[in-house]
Order: structure tokens, then C-alpha cells, then sequence
């Protein structure tokens, strides 16, 4: 698995297909391989042409982890995501982020908007501004002598994942924290390229796609129907609602 060292970490990614590149940008407690490979877009983005970059963000599957919230920030792990386009000489690629990767891209955009070609927010709704993401419960989960002793049943989904995936529970709690920040409308209507919003109908964590595509000047929303936070990624509809909206821009 090919890796690259920035901000003193350690972070393992892929890179498949050729094209033009789509950088991904995984979810809390998923990798690059629950979030992208198993749902099957890898595959789906390459039998399309394109060149798939993807990262392990710190404290998850393969790269390094580090223990300070503040680490976090989703800021910061949009620093990630740019410093592994510049390790693959990438001036400039599409971006696609599921829940915290949302977050993560939406800050890249921000900060570096000659870097994005375009966004794609999956999973974050208008929660982006409105909502700090998941609840502090889950990392209170995260960090409980054992699975037994949670009774939040958003927490106990997630510890549970953890501990199925063997991810490493403290990394995970310090992110909870450490990434749970809004943008502002102010920093939301000054994210100037073609965005995408993606959010299942069945989703609460995410929030509304429609509010936030409103914020954001010509943003899309697409709703994916009957769909809950974890089943929304792989869905069908909102792959091809992806191709078509990275399709537009030749």
C-alpha cells in the first residue's frame, strides 16, 4: 500500500485508474476501503475514465494516529487531502467527501478553491452549518470499558462498527471531538465551484441537502430516496448523479 508523510503522520492512500483525478475524502470511523471500495466507487469512477485518489485521514485504517482533538480539525485534514495531491503532483482535481469527509472537503474548498475542480458533499446536509456532527455520546461510546456498558444507540452503532473494523477507539473519540466544527453561512456562500449535495431521505445525522445547496451559489441538491446515513454512499441513483454532474465539465 503506497504512503506518504505529512505534519509528522504517517498516510497510507490508493491511486487507480487514469483521467482525470477525483480526490475522496472517507467518513468518520470508515477507510478508503469501507468508504470507496466496497460501495464500489472505485471501480465505478475508473470503469468511467477516471484517476481515483484516497486517503486514510489521520487516526484511521492504515495512517497514523495521533491523540489531541485539536488535531483534528477538519481544517487541518483538509491540509491532509492537499498535501497528498501535491505528493502525486495533482494541481487541481475533483472532490468527493461522505459525512466528515464532507466537512474536510468543504474546507479544501475554502482554502484552496485553484485546487478543486469541483465538490461533491455526500452524507452532509445542511448539518454543515447547523449541526457539529455527531454527538459528543459517540465518543463517550467510543471510550466505555465495553460494549455492553453503551446504551446510546447512536454510540452503540458506532462502537460497534469500531470494534468490528479493529480501528483504534481513542483516535477515534480525540476526532469526535476535535472535528466537530460548523462552517459559517458566510464561509458556505463563499465556496465558488460547481457543488453536488447528496443526502439520503432517511438520514437525520446528515441534515437536508436543499438548505445547504441554497447557501452555496449554484449548488445542486439530490435526494436519495429511501436511503439512511450508512446505506446512501453505495446507492445506485447517486453514483450515476455523480458521473453525470462530473460530466459536465469536460
Amino acid at each position: 500500500m503506497p504512503s506518504f508523510s505529512h505534519d509528522g503522520i504517517d498516510f497510507a492512500f490508493l491511486d487507480e485508474g487514469e483521467g482525470e483525478p477525483v480526490v475522496l475524502i472517507h467518513g468518520f470511523a470508515s477507510t478508503k476501503e469501507i468508504n470507496w471500495v466496497g460501495p464500489g466507487w472505485v471501480s465505478t469512477l475508473v470503469r468511467a475514465g477516471r484517476r481515483v485518489v484516497a486517503l486514510d485521514n489521520r487516526g484511521h485504517g492504515a495512517s497514523g494516529k495521533v491523540y489531541e482533538a485539536a488535531l483534528y480539525d477538519p481544517a487541518i485534514m483538509a491540509g491532509d487531502a492537499r498535501a497528498l495531491m501535491d505528493h502525486l503532483g495533482l494541481s487541481r482535481a475533483d472532490v468527493m467527501g461522505y459525512s466528515m469527509g464532507g466537512r474536510i472537503g468543504a474546507c479544501l474548498a475554502l482554502e484552496a478553491p485553484e485546487r478543486v475542480r469541483s465538490l461533491v458533499l455526500g452524507g452532509i446536509g445542511i448539518h454543515l452549518v447547523e449541526g457539529a456532527g455527531l454527538p459528543s455520546t459517540v465518543a463517550e461510546a467510543l471510550l466505555a470499558p465495553s460494549l455492553s456498558d453503551v446504551t446510546d444507540p447512536v454510540g452503540r452503532t458506532f462502537r460497534a462498527f469500531a470494534e468490528q473494523t479493529g480501528s483504534d477507539r481513542k483516535a477515534l473519540a480525540a476526532c469526535i471531538y476535535g472535528s466537530r466544527r460548523t462552517l459559517t453561512r458566510e464561509e458556505v456562500a463563499r465556496i465558488a465551484v460547481p457543488t453536488l449535495i447528496g443526502v439520503g431521505t432517511r438520514d437525520p445525522i446528515a441534515g437536508a441537502a436543499a438548505p445547504l445547496a441554497a447557501l452555496i451559489p449554484g449548488a445542486r441538491a439530490f435526494d436519495i430516496e429511501g436511503r439512511d446515513h450508512m446505506l446512501a454512499v453505495g446507492d445506485k441513483s447517486f453514483k450515476e448523479a455523480v458521473l453525470a454532474f462530473l460530466n459536465e465539465r469536460p
